[in-house]
């Protein structure tokens, strides 16, 4: 990407109702641009951005056999009038609108009933399962407050993965190698050393689901976590009776705050038994669909990412998931010559001002966007043949060969 050929430009300040820090320096840095309250397009150094986190999360889930779909937003009520949640009563984040020729549709908050409803077409026997199927997805929930930037939004992107299985030990077996797989997730989009497996209620079809909670000050869940970090706990959950459980007290642990990134449960029969997902056993016996369901909050991830590791000069985006590894600044003629060799042949990975700008205002800018590193190649450096890298993480500044600026 070349700045000067974009339409993307930094912002001297964001929407005057933006109060969220993720929401502030993504809408300044030129990722997102605000529509209304909780709703966001995302920019070409954004869209980089949520691309790079699905691809990490891709990667993990296909690697344990999973399959992606894409499925509809636009919903039938029948399914979820079968399990109860079509009710504004049941569930009040709903956003419905109604046909021309009469009927409502809804635009779904998630994906469980439409992804059983799909099923049925296609399982029949044991032979079908397991089954494990995901997709990135735009999801729209009715929610009353929408002020965190795209930690919380209206309209938002979710992974949400759905296994079937033909017995409880299956699911349990599969709902491990998922818990493992989020580890790692979470690891390589650079959130692994403050995310926590954290026990949170599991209704009544479980004693617990586990959640994926990342520290943050301004998070909205409170956890409770002990010195090793080996039990966490949500509020809802955090009480005498369950600790004991566990052989811990209430003294052994530290309250923080938190935001959930990622959640698991064990569904078992809650969805697929009022509809009807069925399969015929080797003893041709009926039997009802075990399920389970793994969500992570695409957006909200960005937005946990941008505001638990900005500073005061802007955002900071780990490797994995930033929109481009560096910014490119040229300074005087023969600097803007090689830095233009340079970046031919990697587009990929370059982010090239280009601008015909002052050097200072680059590189404010490049401090606002979070690019990893900014490699400046000016006159006084070529005399040498080496550039300036700059870490934005650190902001460590050396001298580099340029033969090895890309190593």
């Amino acid at each position: 990407m070349r700045l000067s050929k974009s339409f993307v430009k930094t912002l001297r300040d964001a929407s005057k109702d933006e109060i969220a820090k993720n929401g502030v320096l993504l809408s300044r840095a030129g990722y997102i641009h605000k529509g209304l309250a909780g709703v966001y397009d995302y920019l070409p150094l954004g869209l980089k951005v949520i691309e790079n986190i699905k691809g990490v999360i891709r990667e993990e889930l296909n690697a344990l056999g999973c399959e992606e779909v894409s499925m509809s937003a636009l919903q039938n009520p029948e399914p979820w009038e079968a399990t109860g949640r079509f009710s504004d009563q049941e569930v009040d984040i709903w956003f419905k609108t109604e046909l021309a020729s009469g009927g409502l549709l809804g635009l779904a908050p998630t994906h469980e009933e439409p992804m059983i409803e799909m099923l049925k077409t296609y399982v029949s026997s044991y032979k079908d399962l397991p089954l494990y199927i995901y997709q990135f997805q735009t999801k729209f929930r009715n929610e009353l407050r929408a002020k965190s930037g795209i930690m919380r939004g209206r309209e938002f992107l979710m992974k949400d993965l759905y296994s079937f299985h033909t017995s409880e030990e299956d699911l349990d077996k599969f709902y491990s190698v998922v818990e493992k797989a989020y580890t790692k997730i979470f690891d390589r989009l650079g959130l692994g050393a403050d995310t926590y497996e954290t026990f949170a209620s599991g209704g009544i079809f479980a004693k617990f689901s586990h959640e994926y909670q990342t520290l943050l000050p301004v998070g909205e869940d409170t956890i409770y976590y002990n010195a090793d970090k080996s039990l966490v706990f949500n509020k809802e959950v955090f009480n005498d009776a369950v600790l004991a459980e566990f052989g811990a007290s209430q003294a052994d642990f530290t309250e923080a705050k938190a935001a959930e990134v990622g959640n698991i449960f064990k569904l078992k029969f809650k969805y697929t038994e009022p509809l009807g997902l069925n399969y015929t056993d080797d003893q041709n016996e009926v039997k009802t669909v075990y399920m389970g369901c793994y969500g992570i909050g695409v957006s909200r991830v960005m937005g946990v990412i941008a505001e638990k590791f900005a500073d005061d000069k802007g955002l900071v985006w780990p490797e994995a998931v930033a929109p481009f590894k560096y910014y490119l600044v040229g300074i005087g003629a023969e600097g803007t010559t090689k830095a233009e060799e340079l970046y031919k042949g990697r587009e990929n990975e370059i982010l090239f001002d280009d601008r015909d700008a002052r050097p200072g205002e680059k590189f404010a800018d490049s401090e606002l966007m979070g690019i990893p590193y900014r490699i400046v190649v000016s006159d006084k450096t070529l005399s040498s043949g080496k550039a300036e890298l700059t870490s934005r993480a650190t902001g460590e500044t050396k001298l580099v060969d340029l033969s090895g600026l890309f190593v």
